[in-house]
């Protein structure tokens, strides 16, 4: 099992004859994902990729093809009118690749999907992979092993490590999920939470954050009262330095609040194990679910 992609994922590629829409559209399809269509206005009726048809609107894709879940390669000034072109034609999940979306743009999509009840993840997100059944962003899938461990990060770079060292260590994962690092994003740690919560096939949640914002504070509070799966925290930029931001537009420390120390403090008030380096992750990983089944 796994949560937002599987195997009846049918996928549309918004931006498809782009550079990046067309490599990674080919590594997607190279990993098994069942890529059916894309969509770049004025170049409707080509192929590309070999084999997926190419419509001038994601209205006519899906009646077409039954498209279910869309990924946005489109440039930053038409990301956020993608994605709502996207939540009007019946897509339920929108991955939104792009980063550099006006916040303002964004705060309009997060209000259209929260009352059309679709879900997006992103912008600014490397996607979502659940290993072995569909890959829909531009993380390496090599390193990703089928298994029952759910992975949620804010951090793209970070959440290839942390598959990397579980996988090295015989942990495969059920779904890992990169929600993006901009003020406004479309699913939080805590939405995630409540997906993996309630998935059969994942067992352990890995939740990888980073400095600004009280995501993470959020998360151990949501672990505490609602989750009965173990779930492992780590936290990036213990050394930042207050008032800078850190690679991520809301990776930012204001007003004395956001920092790594605050957020380590409420998973572990919260009983969240955490880790200090990304090597200890699948030690404790293995630890905790040995734990439970004993």
């Amino acid at each position: 099992m796994a949560i937002l992609v599987n195997q009846d994922t049918r996928l549309l590629i918004q931006g498809i004859t782009g550079r990046e829409g067309q490599f990674h559209g080919q590594q997607m399809i190279n990993y098994g994902t069942n890529v059916v269509a894309g969509v770049t206005p004025g170049k409707g009726g080509q192929t590309t990729l070999e084999t997926v048809p190419v419509f001038n609107t994601v209205e006519h894709a899906v009646r077409e093809t039954g498209a279910n879940t869309s990924i946005i390669y489109v440039p930053p000034a038409f990301a956020a009118d993608a994605a709502l072109e996207a939540f009007e034609t019946g897509i339920e999940v929108v991955i939104i690749i792009t980063e550099g979306v006006p916040t303002i743009q964004m705060m309009k999509v997060f209000h259209e999907a929260k009352r059309l009840g679709k879900r997006f993840v992103g912008p600014n997100c490397p996607g979502v992979i659940s290993p072995g059944l569909a890959k829909v962003g531009i993380m390496p899938g090599h390193i990703h092993k089928k298994g029952n461990i759910g992975v949620i990060s804010r951090s793209g770079t970070l959440t290839y490590e942390v598959v990397w060292e579980l996988t090295s260590a015989g942990l495969g994962q059920s779904t890992c999920v990169g929600i993006g690092g901009d003020p406004i994003i479309g699913s939080t740690f805590t939405d995630l939470l409540a997906l993996f919560e309630k998935d059969p096939g994942t067992d352990a949640v890995v939740v990888i954050g980073e400095i600004g914002g009280t995501d993470e504070q959020d998360a151990a509070a949501f672990v505490r009262d609602q989750m009965t799966k173990p779930v492992v925290g780590f936290v990036a930029g213990l050394t930042a330095p207050p008032g800078k931001r850190m690679g991520h537009a809301g990776a930012i420390i204001s007003g004395g609040e956001g920092t790594a120390q605050e957020k380590l403090a409420a998973f572990e008030a919260c009983g969240v194990r955490t880790a200090k380096l990304p090597g200890e992750i699948p030690g404790i990983v293995k630890e905790l679910l040995g734990s439970t089944t004993a």
